[in-house]
């Protein structure tokens, strides 16, 4: 009975709590960041490098905040910066529409990112504590379904809210949204004595950044890239290709997402990452290639459902593989680096892809996205060929 033991303590009542609170987070974000580059340019007649600023400078204030947060946790307990960190997210959601101008909003935007930077820093940091060793591929791939689920269905709801209600129900609607997570942490009281002690070495402790990290971390940037296209381009993409059910994009991603996620996890835990990866990585080119002709709704549907695959499957399993090289009291360091390569990968994504745009249009745009999946298997395969070189030599000198 002792050894199934760690597996009945995965599901618990803080674990579930957390996870909800991860997606109502998210969706919060995903909803709002689907319609701006919509609405920036419609209200304001910005051009697309403007509009890239909208999801540019958010990330960036929100990689400034985790490092923040990071050595706030040092000095405050995780409880009150995670309140905190959602408070400021929803005062701002709901300020946006005072914005009078292209630069007040651009300023909203970065305040939004330091709120959320802070929430989405602390959240993971509680869950990985809870996820015993062993299954952290499984427990990873459960809790990042929240966040995958919210950038599956919270651009679709953001965009039909938007275009049915306007943006000023938009915000309202997503501010509600992330109200919800107050009586939800209210749950996570019941963390065991011996997590919260996990945690509180984390915070005050080792949280150094191992430079096995920084590998799998590059990948999530590369992958992030694509995202921060998609999101920030594919209203406008329907738009010019007169797609008018664009939306849908992100309710088959969400299908396929739901079903891979939980599988990915124990495929990783069972024969490591280069059996997710590889296929995964595949399966994301095929869709931005498909994406990029798409002028039906079943190419679009069949781009959504192959992105769901990859994107559901590599992102947990860049994320379990950075947590199973690093120790538990680095756990909160590594969620950081794994959430700020997210955000520099959109940010990076949404601006050099939106430079791309103004030139070779929405379409050469994925195109061009989905050569940056090709650069992530060509470094994951260098990559493998460097650890096979040096596996014989490793062996040498344990056996010494």
């Amino acid at each position: 009975m002792q050894r199934q033991q760690p597996k009945t303590q995965l599901w618990t009542r803080a674990f579930i709590a957390l996870t909800i609170s991860s997606l109502l987070l998210f969706l919060n974000l995903q909803m709002m960041l689907s319609a701006f580059p919509t609405y920036v340019k419609n209200d304001y007649g910005a051009g697309d490098l403007t509009v890239s600023l909208v999801t540019s400078l958010f990330a960036l204030s929100a990689i400034a905040a985790r490092f923040l947060t990071a050595a706030l946790m040092r000095k405050f307990g995780r409880g009150a910066l995670l309140y905190t960190g959602i408070a400021i997210a929803v005062v701002f959601t709901v300020v946006y529409v005072l914005a009078d101008s292209i630069g007040s909003l651009l300023l909203l935007r970065v305040g939004y990112g330091v709120g959320f930077g802070m929430a989405s820093t602390v959240l993971p940091t509680l869950v990985s504590q809870m996820i015993p060793s062993e299954r952290m591929g499984e427990g990873i791939g459960y809790f990042g379904l929240s966040t995958s689920l919210a950038m599956s269905i919270g651009p679709m709801i953001g965009l039909n809210v938007f275009r049915e209600a306007g943006f000023n129900a938009l915000a309202f609607t997503a501010a509600i949204t992330l109200l919800l997570v107050f009586p939800l942490l209210l749950l996570t009281r019941s963390v065991p004595a011996k997590g919260r002690q996990a945690v509180a070495r984390s915070a005050s402790g080792k949280t150094g950044i191992d430079r096995r990290l920084l590998f799998p971390a590059f990948l999530n940037v590369l992958l992030a890239v694509t995202y921060g296209g998609v999101l920030s381009f594919i209203a406008l993409y329907g738009e010019s290709v007169h797609l008018d059910q664009i939306g849908l994009f992100f309710l088959f991603n969400a299908v396929t997402i739901i079903i891979v996620r939980p599988v990915s996890g124990r495929l990783f835990d069972r024969k490591g990452h280069a059996a997710v990866l590889i296929p995964a990585v595949v399966c994301v080119i095929a869709s931005l290639t498909v994406l990029s002709y798409a002028t039906s709704l079943p190419m679009l549907i069949v781009s959504a459902l192959l992105y769901g695959l990859g994107f559901g499957a590599i992102q947990p399993t860049l994320q379990a593989w950075m947590l199973r090289s690093s120790s538990p009291e680095q756990y909160g360091a590594a969620n950081s680096l794994f959430y700020n390569s997210t955000d520099l990968g959109v940010a990076a994504g949404a601006f050099v892809l939106g430079a791309i745009a103004s030139t070779a249009g929405y379409g050469g745009m994925y195109r061009y996205a989905a050569g940056f999946m090709v650069l992530f298997l060509a470094f994951y395969g260098i990559m493998r060929v460097i650890e096979a070189f040096r596996a014989p030599r490793r062996l040498e000198e344990a056996r010494e």
